[in-house]
Order: C-alpha cells, then sequence, then structure tokens
C-alpha cells in the first residue's frame, strides 16, 4: 500500500481521531454541517487509520487515490449547493467483488484478476457516488467468495492475505468472506460486503458490528462478480443500526432500475430511519468477553449499550 503524507496539524489530529472512535454518520454530518470537519479531513483521518493499522489487520488492500480530491469536490458542491443526502463526503469501502469505474481494481481477490477493472460502476456504487458517498477504497475478500475450496480459512485471498479480526488478531474468527473487521476497527464509516450465505452476518457477529441482510432483490447485484446469481446482493456493514439504515437507503435506489435482483417496486421510500422506535427498548447493556486464549486482555472486547 503507497505511502501518504497527512497534512494535518498534531493538534487537530489528537482531537478528531479521538472524536472519530465513537463518531456515526448523523455525528458526522453534523460536524460538517458546523464548518469544523470537511470530508477532505474525514477521509485524511481514515487514511491514517489504515496506514496505521491495515499492515497487521490486511482489511484495505487498495486505496483510492483520488478519495481526497473526491472529499474536496464534495465539501465545495456542499458549501454551494448544500448536501445531497446523509451519505455527503462519507468515507465508505467497498467489497473487492462491487465493480467501480475508476482506478481501483476488482478482482474478487484473485491473483487471476489483479490487473481487472471495471468499465462500469456496479449499481450499487453508482447510488453510493449519486448519494455523495466517497469511495475509500476496496477491502479484503476471502477470495472468490470462498467458492474455490472448502478448506480455505475465511478472510484469505492470494492478493491480500489473511484478513484478521481486530479483537483478537491471530486468535479470534473473522467470519465470512466479507470479513468484517474493516468496520471493526473503524477504517471507514461504513463499508459494503456481499452475501450468497453467511458472508454479512456471520463477519456481523464476530466482528461484533451490525451487518443488515435484506431479501433478495432489495438492492441490485448488477456489476458486482457473482458466486450464486440467484442469492448474491450487496448489503450494509457499520457500527450502528442507525447507520445501517442510512446506508440501505442509498444503496436501495438501484431498485428502480430494473437491473438483476432488484425488484420492481418503488424505489422513492428510501429513508429507513424513519422505522425506529426509540420507545422499544428504554436502556439495555451486554458484555461480551473474548474467548479464554492465551496472551489477549482478559476485559470484555465490547460492550452493547441501547438508551432512547
Amino acid at each position: 500500500m503507497e505511502q501518504l503524507e497527512f497534512n494535518i496539524p498534531q493538534e487537530d489530529r489528537a482531537k478528531w481521531h479521538e472524536w472519530l472512535i465513537e463518531a456515526d454518520i448523523c455525528g458526522m454530518q453534523t460536524e460538517m454541517e458546523r464548518g469544523g470537519l470537511t470530508a477532505e479531513l474525514l477521509v485524511s483521518l481514515y487514511l491514517e487509520r489504515i496506514h496505521t493499522f491495515n499492515p497487521l489487520l490486511k482489511a484495505v488492500l487498495e486505496l483510492n487515490s483520488d478519495a481526497r480530491e473526491l472529499a474536496r469536490q464534495l465539501d465545495s458542491e456542499r458549501k454551494e449547493t448544500g448536501p445531497r443526502s446523509m451519505l455527503h463526503g462519507i468515507p465508505v469501502l467497498l467489497k473487492d467483488n462491487i465493480g467501480t469505474a475508476d482506478k481501483l481494481h476488482t478482482s474478487a481477490r484473485s491473483l487471476a484478476l489483479a490487473a481487472s477493472t471495471a468499465a462500469a460502476d456496479a449499481a450499487v456504487a453508482g447510488s453510493l457516488r449519486q448519494a455523495g458517498a466517497v469511495i475509500l477504497g476496496k477491502t479484503n475478500m476471502t477470495e472468490w467468495a470462498n467458492y474455490m475450496s472448502s478448506s480455505m480459512w475465511a478472510g484469505y485471498s492470494s492478493r491480500g492475505g489473511l484478513t484478521l479480526n481486530p479483537y483478537g488478531p491471530g486468535e479470534l474468527f473473522v467470519g465470512g468472506s466479507s470479513s468484517g473487521s474493516a468496520v471493526a476497527a473503524n477504517l471507514a464509516a461504513a463499508a459494503v460486503g456481499t452475501e450468497t450465505s453467511g458472508s454479512i452476518v456471520g463477519p456481523a457477529s464476530q466482528n461484533c458490528i451490525v451487518g443488515l441482510k435484506p431479501g433478495a432483490g432489495v438492492v441490485s447485484s448488477a456489476g458486482m462478480i457473482p458466486a450464486i446469481g440467484s442469492q448474491d446482493t450487496a448489503r450494509p456493514m457499520t457500527r450502528s443500526v442507525r447507520d445501517a439504515a442510512i446506508l440501505l437507503g442509498a444503496m436501495r435506489t438501484s431498485g428502480s432500475r430494473g437491473l438483476p435482483q432488484a425488484d420492481n417496486r418503488s424505489s422513492s421510500n428510501t429513508d429507513y430511519t424513519g422505522y425506529f422506535d426509540a420507545g422499544r427498548v428504554k436502556s439495555a447493556s451486554y458484555s461480551g468477553g473474548r474467548l479464554n486464549r492465551k496472551g489477549l486482555n482478559p476485559e470484555p472486547c465490547y460492550r452493547l449499550r441501547v438508551s432512547p
């Protein structure tokens, strides 16, 4: 992965990195509307996190060299005409079987397709760009979505090596082919994975993130490298339920295009956040400890808290 220079003053870097740990998409939009945060700064913060943590985790293999320039353009657009959507200026990672018509490769993490680029955006990639998201790069995945061998370890590819679970690198299972550790390690605000059978729900459970699996046909699979075309679909991977709803809303807009796996129902109602009922759960907390593995921190690896 190429080395980058980070033009962020040290005092700002420390402040924003601390804030970023628990930030969600709504919080990012609030700060950008206030003028304290820009999409360019947000992209730079995530790039720095990737360069710090990715050498160990191998969750991100390829970065979009145009990401910061795209972010600058979106910052200018925000000032002139306002944000396009809740994803305006938000950095998002895509699984490497989702085609993007840019400098990024689309290879299903196979050496056989290492030089392959897509002639056009996949439907979901185009929808995210239209919503104003910054495609930050491509994530590692199990090569060919683990349809090469019955014994291949989840998260391994010949191009990217083995993706590790950030809660126990090398000790805890990473999950299915979408891996998930990029979101768990907060290497982007959100990510888009794909699922044929378990490749979203598995990594979500193993990496303590939210993986939303809508029914087949809700999101178009056009432009994706398929495993089983009748089942494959792109799905959100985030660190909160609300973020998953926001991301799905932007992805769902492809449903009106008549593309593979996109139904013919109207896609005008894409604000899934309206279905939240804050009174449903007054308050709850849950702590989950790591498995009893040698050398791991005995403290709980995650704490989930829900409050109105």
